[in-house]
């Protein structure tokens, strides 16, 4: 299995679908963010679908139970494979109402990568680390039944101890020896990621901002065969 997702933090459609057709079938699953969501709409996942790619809506919804299972069977109906909401109980519950029938997973976001300690307490965490956090909200995420976590390779090795083997787990914050961490602050290799046990990597300006992203992405396929 190839275990990159390309995030496709773009300005429109023709920026995005110029590069996933540019990297053919060495990437097939592809993130649409806030941005890229916010520019195209739904259609950018349908024509991502129609290129036979999966595609991982990433919008970490956090509403009512009503509007987010609504939601959340809109994306479920355009046939999109992971979607992301918060590590709210009542949210997940409500996404994987809206999610029932259909191929979508439920991903719950635990602490975002570019918070650290500091970022925590600010938001009113006292006493507890990012770690201790990520913590939290994992068991909160299981009881819930989610089925996978948004995590940072730091912490993937206790998500799985908590979540268990048969969770979904997608590490954004990675970054290849001697690329730049940009707003990330928890960040690991590919290979450190894939041995964390993550089974998905979200990688995003490594590639999309590279001068051959067919190359890049082979680079980092080639590094991660160390992983087995």
């Amino acid at each position: 299995m190839n275990p990159i997702i390309v995030a496709l933090d773009l300005e429109d459609a023709v920026q995005a679908l110029q590069l996933v057709d540019g990297l053919g079938g060495s990437v097939g699953v592809y993130k649409v963010g806030l941005e890229l969501f916010a520019a195209e709409g739904p259609d950018i996942v349908r024509e991502l679908i129609a290129r036979g790619k999966d595609v991982f809506v990433d919008l970490k919804m956090y509403d009512i139970g009503a509007t987010v299972e609504r939601a959340t069977a809109r994306v479920a109906g355009l046939g999109a494979r992971f979607m992301t909401v918060h590590s709210s109980p009542q949210v997940i519950r409500a996404a994987l109402a809206g999610a029932a029938g259909s191929q979508l997973k439920i991903l719950a976001v635990t602490v975002l990568t570019s918070f650290d300690d500091s970022d925590v307490r600010d938001l009113g965490y006292t006493g507890l680390s990012v770690s201790k956090l990520v913590e939290h909200f994992v068991g909160k995420g299981v009881a819930a039944g989610v089925d996978g976590f948004i995590s940072s390779p730091l912490e993937l090795a206790r998500v799985r101890a908590l979540a268990g083997p048969a969770a979904i787990l997608v590490s954004p914050g990675v970054r290849s020896a001697g690329a730049a961490h940009g707003d990330q602050k928890r960040v690991a290799t590919p290979l450190e990621a894939m041995r964390a046990s993550a089974n998905y990597l979200v990688i995003g300006r490594e590639i999309t901002r590279a001068a051959d992203p067919r190359a890049a992405a082979a680079r980092i396929l080639a590094d991660l065969a160390g992983a087995h």
